[in-house]
């Protein structure tokens, strides 16, 4: 049996790919907690799960302010978490360790120094790499080091794991002790693994956006005529990029994303490509504007995310709205990779 721990849970991708991979391996997952402040994702959370018998935390700052609410936790095996993103990313301010989101990650080091447990994988953006001149990273591999852990770190891009979505971010794990000198730990080598023992699973598979995108959705998913110009400029003299539509692979999902970004930063699409495949370059800004064009569905996006329609219609019948939904799936880890990197993780170290 694989015990195991999640941390900032969100919708419970970690606990979804952990599930599948103990599966491939005839085993047993069992998810003794989880810790989330969103109440929409919880309910997503428990929509999706049976979390019946797990401590649910709720506030991590809260619950680890008692000692006592650590240790009467049930030993596991794994912690796994994407702690807050917003102190390192490059949409925010990038205040770090001193944003009070940021420091929740001292709270990881509370738990590990109380339970222990053999091994812990962490999920951040990208720019986590060279925060604060990597300062931030190298304090973060710092602090696990000290309770014994030996760290490992690289940037994985869920469009390498059958998912065609373009989401570039960091990793981090950590075993207790020391692991075998051979042991190497990278998107090459989770990649490699993957294509040589994971041949079949349950997992969602997408070549490119066509696996995702629906031919019949509701109008309201469609730009209108007033909107429509903001989304496809260019930007203005202080924001210039090249407003682009139709990616077949799509761009990173954002929390956000509810909000509508110019086309140089969300995914929209229009009919003639959703209908025909049709894929039209260079295309002039007045001739797009005629055409129908929509943003992603909630449906599209949990998707993208590696959750499928069952995932995501539980979530619907819990009445989550899309205004949570677009959330959860932009701040949602990607299912498909994480469920690599652990079928390769408890490959080597479970099995």
């Amino acid at each position: 049996m694989i015990k195991h721990l999640e941390l900032f849970s969100g919708i419970g991708g970690f606990r979804l790919a952990l599930d599948l991979v103990a599966n491939d391996f005839k085993m047993h997952s069992k998810c003794i907690g989880f810790s989330e402040i969103d109440k929409y994702a919880t309910t997503t959370y428990n929509a999706n799960f049976d979390t019946s018998a797990d401590v649910a935390m709720g506030d991590i700052v809260d619950f680890c302010s008692n000692p006592n609410n650590i240790s009467s936790l049930e030993d596991f095996d794994i912690l796994t978490g994407g702690f807050p993103c917003q102190p390192f990313s490059m949409m925010g301010a990038q205040n770090g360790f001193t944003d009070a989101r940021g420091n929740v990650f001292f709270k990881i080091i509370d738990i590990i120094k109380i339970k222990k447990p053999k091994m812990i994988l962490l999920e951040n953006v990208k720019n986590l790499v060279n925060h604060d001149k990597k300062q931030t990273l190298k304090k973060v591999i710092e602090l696990i080091s000290l309770e014994d852990y030996t760290v490992f770190y690289d940037i994985f891009n869920t469009a390498n794991f059958n998912l065609a979505q373009t989401r570039n971010r960091v990793f981090i794990f950590a075993i207790k002790g020391k692991p075998n000198k051979d042991f190497i730990f990278t998107e090459n080598i989770v990649i490699e693994y993957s294509n040589k023992n994971i041949p079949n699973s349950n997992l969602l598979k997408q070549k490119d956006i066509f696996d995702v995108l629906e031919k019949n959705t509701d109008n309201k998913y469609y730009l209108s005529d007033v909107i429509k110009p903001t989304i496809l400029s260019n930007g203005t003299k202080n924001f210039k990029s090249k407003s682009e539509i139709n990616l077949k692979i799509a761009r990173p999902l954002t929390a956000t994303m509810v909000k509508m970004h110019r086309a140089c930063q969300d995914n929209y699409y229009s009919d003639d490509f959703i209908q025909n495949n049709v894929q039209e370059i260079n295309i002039q800004i007045d001739d797009l504007l005629k055409k129908k064009i929509r943003k992603l569905t909630p449906k599209e996006a949990f998707n993208l995310q590696g959750f499928d329609d069952k995932f995501f219609l539980n979530a619907k019948k819990a009445g989550i709205s899309d205004h949570q939904m677009y959330r959860q799936a932009g701040n949602a880890v990607s299912v498909n990779t994480v469920y690599a990197i652990l079928h390769y993780l408890v490959s080597k170290f479970m099995n």
